[in-house]
């Protein structure tokens, strides 16, 4: 699937959140519930979250140019962070709202009509969650992942408040009604730190997860089999793609010809793997004493700290 098709994704988180702010903001009306208006609040926060994710997904999607040379994916973890951010906000604005109330308890009005309309919101954000959950997933957008986490902490905590109307409609215990948004607010915290952590690590070039290493092990041990060996493997993890960089050694009297068939073969296994990755390989002749030089991680410090060079063929 196109990068760009991705936004039709955003355009329905949008439609999902406008949609569950009218009713939740209705059901906050008709029953007085700081509990229904704590999640009609988070919605508010959806519908940015969701046109900071249209904005976002349109830039990622742009090809790579003179001024980004390996494109623009990296715009998807801003995405992300900044609902992480407006996820803090509102647990902040709930929290206020249940504290006022605690202090100052208020008998709900209406339930069965309350209830009835947050029902209706968190189905809606359900089904539309599990949409975005499955495309993220297909497509390796962490944008759409994010957007689909939140709706999910939504849902849940819509539960939560939906079971705490009812309580306190049978029971008469008006304190349930703010605790249960003050349990809403730490969980909205949660998550908006994750999708801030999430985001932070990809923006700092965070390797591959150990599960996609190991794949990736999977097959130099195909290679090593054959008496090829590897070093200097590098991975990051940049949205929706992935780079990975290692140096392939192979015996010294191979041909340059049969040498560049071996990494090439190699480049297409990880390719098939993975899909939408950058691979980066490097030959060296195994025999070579030199080709241990740069296998640090930071190389360019290591090589210069060394005065490491190769020794210069007096034959060219």
């Amino acid at each position: 699937m196109q990068r760009s098709s991705l936004t039709r994704f955003a355009w329905l988180s949008i439609a999902a959140a406008i949609t569950t702010i009218l009713l939740k903001s209705g059901a906050y009306l008709l029953t007085g519930s700081v509990g229904l208006l704590s999640d009609a609040v988070e919605s508010v926060v959806n519908l940015l979250g969701g046109l900071m994710a249209l904005w976002m997904l349109t830039i990622a999607a742009r090809p790579a140019d003179e001024s980004h040379l390996y494109g623009h994916s990296k715009a998807e973890y801003f995405a992300s962070g900044v609902e992480g951010f407006l996820i803090l906000i509102a647990s902040v604005s709930i929290a206020f709202a249940a504290i006022q109330r605690l202090i100052h308890p208020q008998d709900l009005e209406k339930v069965g009509w309350g209830l009835v309309v947050s029902v209706a919101a968190s189905v809606i954000n359900f089904i539309v969650a599990r949409i975005l959950l499955k495309a993220g997933k297909n497509n390796n957008s962490i944008t759409l992942e994010a957007d689909s986490a939140h709706l999910m902490t939504d849902v849940w905590t819509s539960i939560g408040v939906i079971l705490a109307v009812f309580v306190v409609s049978i029971s008469h215990w008006r304190i349930i009604d703010p605790i249960i948004a003050l349990i809403v607010a730490a969980n909205i915290i949660w998550t908006g730190v994750q999708l801030l952590s999430r985001s932070v690590s990809g923006l700092m070039d965070i390797a591959l997860p150990s599960s996609e290493q190991k794949e990736i092990d999977e097959i130099l041990n195909k290679y090593r089999q054959v008496g090829i060996e590897f070093h200097a493997l590098l991975t990051r993890q940049s949205a929706a793609r992935k780079f990975i960089s290692v140096h392939i050694l192979v015996p010294g009297k191979m041909s340059v010809h049969d040498g560049h068939h071996i990494a090439e073969n190699f480049e297409h296994d990880i390719l098939d793997l993975f899909g939408n990755a950058v691979v980066i390989t490097h030959l060296e002749p195994i025999d070579d004493e030199i080709s241990s030089h740069d296998i640090h991680l930071d190389r360019v410090k290591v090589g210069k700290e060394a005065g490491s060079k190769p020794a210069k063929d007096e034959s060219v």
